[in-house]
């Protein structure tokens, strides 16, 4: 998978820290880092593809991604059994 994304995101001139919170405020003020970042959606990808389960990527949380993991996996089943 490509990375140069990462040059361009939003979070390259913050400190990692600010995207591992331990609480839900810290995990609001990560989104807010990535609500207008143009590496958003490669970010979030990427965070799906190898099943990143720690910290904000591409704008979400742990749960999240768990979700949309989740939601896509029920999708192809669906498709498949069609």
């Amino acid at each position: 998978m490509e990375s140069n994304w990462m040059a361009i995101g939003n979070c390259n001139d913050e400190p990692p820290e600010l995207f591992f919170p331990s609480d839900g405020v810290g995990v609001e003020v990560a989104k807010k880092v990535c609500a207008d970042c143009p590496s958003q959606d490669p970010c979030l990808e990427y965070a799906l593809a190898n099943r990143i389960d720690h910290g904000v990527w591409g704008g979400t949380s742990e749960r999240q991604r768990r979700r949309i993991l989740k939601a896509r996996k029920l999708a192809r089943l669906a498709k498949s059994s069609s």
